[in-house]
């Protein structure tokens, strides 16, 4: 098995550290208007890797001003796992260039596989992450407001025929809510396809991560349990 990473979640909307509920861009909260200075928290609590995402590149309304924060957090020599928007080579190669050491590619995966196939080829697997959002069992796209017509194990097992490793599973109707992991759907992707899977949405306590690394899977992403101090990280990084 890989080691056992927890990935501090930085979700950016116009450069502001935020949390979304259930991917609900009507139910927002903001955490801070600093992401490097969220980073460096992290950083300092012993996290080696952050998950950053840029929402409005999700949404599809660019996100200037996201990208310039990544740029920033990227300073403190951190490992970072990118998405959120992420839907043509070019744009690969650009946030791999700035020293993203992971890219996540999600509506692409769905709407233009050639991409997908290509971005392997040029940059291989250990650079790339597949991004699976599902409520229900089934994909959604576009900042999870499109439905996909395949199921989370179709797309996944999609990725792992091209040669992907990185899977990141979340649950949308667990996302933000503090209501627990699905473990047992995300460990049930991991088992079915043999891919380094990482565990996002819910996480609530300690509890958690610890259910998540005892079913063999590979990460765990938190997010809003850290900013409102449910969960400390740097007793989460001793699991």
């Amino acid at each position: 098995m890989d080691d056992f990473t927890i990935y501090p979640a930085i979700d950016l909307r116009e450069g502001r550290v935020v949390r979304l509920a259930q991917g609900d861009p009507d139910r927002e909260t903001a955490y801070d208007t600093q992401p490097l200075a969220v980073a460096r928290r992290w950083q300092t609590a012993g996290a080696a890797w952050l998950h950053v995402v840029n929402l409005d590149g999700a949404f599809g309304e660019g996100g200037r001003k996201n990208v310039t924060a990544l740029a920033r957090i990227l300073t403190t020599g951190m490992r970072v796992q990118f998405g959120g928007g992420v839907r043509d080579l070019e744009t690969v190669r650009r946030v791999l260039d700035m020293g993203v050491a992971r890219v996540v590619l999600g509506t692409v995966a769905v709407e233009n596989p050639a991409v997908v196939e290509q971005a392997l080829a040029d940059f291989g697997p250990e650079r790339l992450a597949l991004g699976i959002d599902a409520r229900d069992g089934y994909v959604r796209t576009r900042g999870w407001r499109e439905a996909a017509p395949l199921t989370a194990l179709e797309l996944a097992q999609q990725w792992a025929a091209l040669g992907g490793r990185w899977l990141i599973f979340t649950d949308i109707a667990r996302d933000g809510m503090g209501s627990g992991v699905n473990v047992e759907a995300t460990a049930a992707l991991a088992q079915a396809t043999g891919l380094s899977v990482i565990a996002s949405g819910g996480v609530a306590s300690l509890d958690d991560v610890r259910r998540v690394k005892e079913a063999g899977l590979c990460g765990v992403i938190i997010g809003r349990a850290l900013y409102e101090r449910r969960l400390d990280l740097a007793v989460a990084l001793k699991i």
